[in-house]
């Protein structure tokens, strides 16, 4: 009997990390519609990024990298490490959306292109894909809402979504191996 209730909990637990790393597939191209996205406000609706969309770009390649990764992992160790990656790719989205907003509300409040616009023009991507990662606009530029909402808000969203749903799952999962279940 112990044998069979140890076969089934090893069957629940693959079955769990076969759920886990679809989640992280699904996140991945969801990550990479929405820098889709962007490209396509930029490219055809002519909304050039500021320094913190890119930043923000930066934020959504990360994390679709990492969940790419970890979806190829079969271990949930390995699957844990690069969650702890997206989810702290997420906080670094988040920092980026919140001040991103913040300029947007206070007209005349810059974020500081000039400082931040080298930096970010001066990453290996600008150079290697400067059609998508070189600064081409002002932050505190308000192009027009997507359904009530400007673009760093929805950003802002998204990042929370990812931060919550992967940082939920890799809690839960630590408080199910703590109690020894």
């Amino acid at each position: 009997m112990n044998n069979s209730l140890h076969h089934f909990t090893m069957h629940e637990e693959d079955r769990g990390l076969r759920r886990e790393r679809r989640l992280l597939l699904l996140l991945a191209f969801v990550c990479l519609a929405l820098v889709g996205g962007a490209l396509y406000l930029q490219f055809y609706r002519g909304e050039d990024p500021c320094p913190l969309c890119i930043i923000q770009r930066y934020f959504f390649v990360l994390i679709a990298v990492f969940a790419f990764l970890g979806a190829g992992l079969r271990s949930w160790r390995g699957v844990a490490v690069l969650e702890a990656m997206v989810v702290l790719s997420a906080i670094g989205g988040i920092v980026a959306a919140v001040r991103h907003v913040y300029v947007q509300a206070r007209p005349g409040f810059s974020c500081g292109f000039d400082t931040l616009q080298p930096i970010v023009d001066g990453l290996p991507p600008a150079r290697w894909l400067p059609q998508v990662f070189k600064v081409a606009g002002l932050c505190e530029t308000p192009y027009p809402p997507i359904l009530g909402l400007s673009l760093p808000q929805w950003s802002l969203i998204a990042f929370a979504v990812v931060l919550l749903a992967v940082g939920g799952s890799l809690w839960s999962r630590r408080r199910v191996r703590d109690a020894g279940i």
